[in-house]
């Protein structure tokens, strides 16, 4: 159930650890929001169940506090999270070969939950930014990161992807989106990972793909996929995708210190028959 966490073993996290120099950390994860959008069609609720500006003159502690309610959909193009491998299926297939049926409306995901990452993942994360490598403010809509860029990264950044790292791809779009507004990524485009970078992944062992993007150019330029890095990499490789990820501040970090390599830590809420988890990626240097 593991798939590509398998990659990811005591000595990929000690090595991950000695990149820790300053202990100076960044979030990779975007603020939630709680507008419905054009990307925002399920928008995230929250609600207090007990506030303090009902507080009356004597009334005893019990009633003091600040209570809340909070409840969101985290799949889709907004909210950072990652996909357990019971997130997409191919021809009623889920990853190893297990039936679709494994996820039912009932009981949830009854096998390939999130749980299988309930460890944690505390490796090493490398960042492939490639509006940087290009020379420009962010990669188009409809255009995506591909091998030239991660092999432009390799060569002039200082690191090789191996196995167990988390690899950042960086296009520039959730910046592009706080600039410009909000979108329909499947009417105006998406930019994101190309699947030509699928077999790159399974060679070097990537543990996690990550981008600030829902992880699939738009349109695909195929007649069968609609997401293929979802289909291919989760259904077939059982590769762990990070969505969404908030990556312009890490960026400049990376920027600054001269070096795109750093310890990260992903931490999944414990959710049993649950699909995935928004997150709230921390690296640090």
């Amino acid at each position: 159930e593991r798939g590509t966490l398998n990659h990811l073993s005591n000595q990929t996290t000690l090595d991950a650890l000695s990149l820790v120099q300053e202990g100076a950390t960044v979030s990779c994860a975007r603020a939630v929001g709680f507008e419905a959008a054009v990307d925002v069609p399920r928008p995230p609720q929250h609600y207090m169940i007990g506030s303090g500006d009902v507080y009356r003159t004597g009334e005893g502690p019990d009633r003091q506090v600040a209570i809340d309610y909070f409840g969101l959909v985290f799949h889709g193009h907004t909210v950072t999270h990652i996909d357990s491998l019971a997130h997409f299926f191919w021809d009623g297939k889920a990853y190893n070969g297990r039936p679709a049926s494994v996820v039912t409306v009932a009981d949830g995901a009854t096998e390939l939950d999130i749980t299988a990452a309930v460890g944690g993942i505390v490796t090493r994360g490398v960042l492939v930014d490639a509006p940087m490598l290009r020379g420009v403010r962010y990669i188009e809509r409809g255009d995506g990161v591909g091998m030239d860029d991660i092999n432009a990264a390799e060569e002039q950044c200082g690191f090789k992807v191996r196995e167990g790292d988390v690899l950042l791809l960086r296009t520039g779009q959730l910046g592009m989106r706080e600039e410009l507004g909000p979108v329909d990524a499947y009417v105006a485009g998406s930019s994101g990972p190309l699947p030509e970078i699928l077999p790159f992944m399974h060679e070097r062992g990537v543990a996690v793909m990550g981008s600030d993007t829902g992880n699939d150019v738009q349109p695909t330029g195929y007649d069968r996929f609609s997401n293929p890095v979802h289909q291919v990499g989760i259904v077939g490789m059982g590769l762990w995708i990070l969505d969404n990820a908030w990556l312009d501040d890490i960026a400049a970090a990376c920027s600054e210190r001269g070096r795109w390599e750093f310890l990260i830590n992903i931490l999944p809420l414990r959710l049993p028959t649950v699909t995935g988890s928004p997150v709230n990626p921390i690296a640090v240097f």
